[in-house]
């Protein structure tokens, strides 16, 4: 019986190689034999999720053509894989990927560490910060008080609870966008909207326009329902979109939906201006693409004196191209999983009779809670405080991170929770990976790529503040210095932190 359910392709597979190779090595440092940086190049794809457990490998002919090498090299990695637990084969079935006894299987998103891990390890990983109390508190006891009603009800709203799709409503409305209640559904996260959108439009094996870099879990949630991935690289720095190449991809590629972060966006902090929405909207427009707008970071501008463009469902009212995703996880909690979509009436209608064989609906109480606090004004006081601490970390994470890695390289972007690291040449996925063995968790560039790209970025969000950032830096320092050195086994064990 064959092991694997899954195949990756000797061009793909050399691909996401070539990407780790680091800059030139310096005097005195430890170069490994060819097998060995092949072996370890795999083992790091697989540690990643990258490359999935029990995918078949390519024939080691076919691998030893594509990456230029020779094939006893090959038999060479293949056979330390498998000495090591991270391969398996069998005559006749090939090669697949496999993790060694007791080890957990590897995220292939970007998942959050439990709490209990948290006095030795620095998570740098999850882009969410703790509830703004006494916010999420006064919020639960506020729907608690207006949950009889519901409770007499069956309580399954596969659209959302009517208050607060009306509230959702009035918000665009306010912001300038006439919206019914009808155009809104509530949705189980901004990834719950992004799972249906992408159900109900992209069925497996259909073009998906996606920015480069981008969001990995939903790079990820797209990969697993089998949509084609088409990156369109970002313009540099925080320059926002590169329009001439979006509309190149729009006519060449056709792709049915485009996804795209407009502020403060999803690695790399950028806030894209009112002419590039406008001219993003009109070439989707054009070619027949749905545009998918994530709006998740939003209402997190961190610096005064910034003027936020018109959201990009301003250049379609009426929600035939673009559809907007919002969510209260960025804004206010990641543990409040309310999110939302905003389109067309009928777009609105197929999604939610879609839902019925996903998940019904959205838990009501949560919903009362996000009422609740848009309905008092303390929606907004909640996100001052979310505002204030997300400054104040991002502050202190630049100072350390400057002070400990001179050497690496970003902009500093004036909302959102994450900045974009280059890191002076070294491998992210090294970085990640020695990473874990000091104490800081730390995901890589290629999380937030397509087929290997960025391997000389890491994403560090505004998580932390004070002495934890400094000690966050240090621990990069302390990563970066292994990394340099050539260390692929045994690094110094984590240090105990208390903050």
């Amino acid at each position: 019986m064959t092991q694997w359910t899954s195949a990756v392709g000797a061009s793909q597979l050399a691909r996401q190689l070539t990407s780790q190779q680091s800059r030139p090595a310096g005097a005195g440092t430890r170069r490994p034999p060819a097998y060995r940086a092949l072996a370890d190049g795999v083992r790091l794809l697989v540690l990643e999720g990258r490359v999935p457990v029990a995918a078949r490998l390519p024939a080691e002919r076919e691998l030893a053509l594509a990456l230029s090498v020779s094939r006893t090299t090959v038999a060479a990695a293949y056979e330390a894989l498998r000495s090591e637990g991270f391969l398996e084969s069998r005559r006749g079935a090939g090669s697949w990927t496999a993790v060694p006894a007791g080890n957990p299987l590897p995220a292939r998103g970007l998942e959050p560490l439990p709490p209990e891990s948290v006095g030795s390890m620095i998570d740098l990983g999850c882009a969410s910060l703790p509830a703004p109390e006494p916010w999420l508190t006064r919020g639960v006891q506020g729907a608690l008080e207006e949950l009889p009603p519901y409770a007499h009800t069956h309580g399954d709203y596969p659209a959302g609870i009517p208050a607060l799709r009306q509230m959702l409503a009035d918000r665009y409305t306010d912001r300038g966008i006439p919206t019914m209640p009808e155009q809104i559904m509530v949705t189980t996260g901004a990834m719950g909207a992004m799972d249906a959108i992408c159900h109900l439009f992209a069925g497996r094996g259909e073009r998906i326009a996606v920015e480069s870099p981008s969001y990995a879990n939903i790079l990820q949630l797209m990969r697993e329902a089998g949509a084609r991935l088409v990156p369109v690289a970002m313009a540099e720095g925080l320059g926002g979109w590169d329009l001439p190449r979006w509309r190149q991809v729009l006519r060449d590629a056709a792709p049915r939906l485009a996804y795209v972060v407009a502020d403060f966006h999803n690695p790399t902090g950028a806030l894209t201006d009112e002419e590039q929405r406008r001219g993003l909207v009109d070439a989707a427009r054009s070619a027949g693409t749905v545009l998918v707008v994530d709006e998740t970071m939003s209402e997190l501008r961190l610096d005064d004196g910034i003027e936020m463009p018109r959201p990009v469902c301003a250049f379609d009212p009426a929600g035939s191209t673009v559809l907007t995703v919002g969510s209260a996880s960025k804004a206010f909690w990641a543990g409040m999983r309310i999110g939302w979509v905003r389109a067309a009436p009928d777009v609105i209608r197929s999604l939610v009779a879609a839902r019925a064989y996903a998940d019904l609906g959205t838990p009501v109480l949560e919903q009362l809670a996000i009422h609740w606090l848009m309905r008092t004004g303390s929606w907004e006081e909640a996100v001052r405080i979310r505002r204030t601490q997300a400054r104040e970390n991002r502050d202190a994470l630049v100072t350390a991170v400057r002070r400990e890695l001179p050497e690496w390289e970003f902009e500093i972007p004036g909302g959102g929770l994450t900045l974009w690291v280059r890191t002076g040449g070294l491998s992210g996925s090294r970085l990640a990976e020695v990473g874990e063995r000091v104490g800081v968790r730390v995901p890589s560039g290629p999380r937030f790529g397509v087929d290997g790209a960025f391997e000389g970025f890491v994403r560090l969000p505004f998580t932390v503040g004070g002495p934890v950032a400094d000690e966050a830096a240090v621990r990069l320092a302390a990563a970066a210095r292994l990394v340099e050195k050539g260390a692929t086994t045994g690094a110094e064990a984590p240090r105990t932190f208390v903050a």
